[in-house]
C-alpha cells in the first residue's frame, strides 16, 4: 500500500487514513482532552505523514509510524495549551455529540439502570480527569498501552525513549493513577 502511495495513488493513502484514522483520533482525544483539538491533530497526523512519506523506512509498521507522528503533535499541543490555558466551551459534553440519549436508550432494552449509569459516569468522569491530572510523557505512555495496547518496544520507538523509561513512566502513571482512585 506505501508504494503505491510513494507512485502516486492518492486512493492508496485514502484507505490508510480510512483503515487507521479512528485509533489515530482516539489517541488524540485522550491525549490532548477535547474533540475538535483532536480532530484538528487527527488531520495534522495524516497531513505529515503524507508529506514525509518519503521517510518511512519500513523497519516499524505504517501503524507504529503514524501513531509515533500522533503522539507527538498531541505532546506538542498539549505544551501550547499548557501556555494558553484555554478552555473548551463544549468540552463537557464529550467525544460523541451527536448521538441523541434518547435514541440510544430506545436502541438497547437492555441499557443498565438510571442509578448504574449515573456511577458509570461519575467513574469515567474521574479516570479522565486523573489522566487529565498526568504528566504527559506520563499520560501517553498510559493511553499508548493500556487504551491502545502497544507493546513497550513499540511504545519506546514512538517516543525515541528507552523501554526500560517506558516501564518506569508506566509504573509511576500507574501508581499516580491508583493513588487518586484510593
Amino acid at each position: 500500500m506505501i508504494e503505491r502511495v510513494r507512485s502516486g495513488d492518492v486512493n492508496a493513502f485514502g484507505q490508510l487514513v480510512s483503515k487507521y484514522q479512528d485509533r489515530v483520533y482516539n489517541a488524540c482525544w485522550r491525549l490532548c482532552g477535547h474533540s475538535e483539538d483532536a480532530r484538528d491533530l487527527t488531520q495534522e497526523a495524516f497531513l505529515r505523514a503524507y508529506r514525509s512519506l518519503d521517510s518511512f523506512r519500513g523497519h516499524s509498521a505504517f501503524y507504529t509510524w503514524i501513531f509515533r507522528i500522533t503522539v507527538n503533535l498531541a505532546l506538542s499541543h498539549r505544551r501550547k495549551a499548557r501556555v494558553r490555558q484555554a478552555k473548551s466551551l463544549d468540552a463537557d459534553r464529550g467525544a460523541d455529540q451527536e448521538s441523541s440519549p434518547l435514541r440510544d436508550r430506545l436502541e438497547d432494552r437492555n441499557a443498565p439502570s438510571p442509578d448504574q449509569r449515573l456511577t458509570d459516569a461519575e467513574l469515567h468522569q474521574r479516570a479522565e480527569q486523573a489522566l487529565e491530572a498526568l504528566d504527559p510523557n506520563h499520560r501517553a505512555v498510559v493511553v499508548l498501552r493500556d487504551v491502545e495496547g502497544f507493546d513497550y518496544a513499540e511504545i519506546a520507538q514512538m517516543l525515541d525513549i528507552a523501554p526500560g523509561t517506558v516501564k518506569s513512566r508506566l509504573h509511576r502513571a500507574r501508581a499516580a493513577l491508583r493513588a487518586e482512585f484510593e
